[in-house]
């Protein structure tokens, strides 16, 4: 199934962002749940959330996935929304 995984940053947080990047970046080229992945931008380019496109088993993957998102540990989101996602162009 795919699931959206929509992240919202904390206000005044992109130095955790930008501290926990790279382990980030690792955590989401070593899992083969991850379908697509980038940043959400604010009007002026910077970074304030996250859209990952997971293609897990069920909705108990997709949790167990964001809980274990490096970014997640740091405490980076304000909120993480997880919505079963039906692609149909693409």
């Amino acid at each position: 199934m795919l699931v959206a995984l929509f992240a919202h940053d904390k206000p005044d947080a992109l130095s955790i962002r930008q501290e926990n990047r790279p382990d980030h970046l690792a955590y989401l080229k070593s899992s083969d749940a991850v379908a697509q992945a980038g940043p959400l931008l604010d009007d002026e380019g910077t970074m304030i959330g996250s859209l990952i496109i997971l293609d897990v088993a069920d909705m108990d993957a997709a949790r167990t996935w964001a809980e274990n998102d490096p970014y997640a540990k740091a405490g980076l989101f304000k909120s993480v929304t997880l919505t079963h996602w039906n692609r149909v162009i693409g």
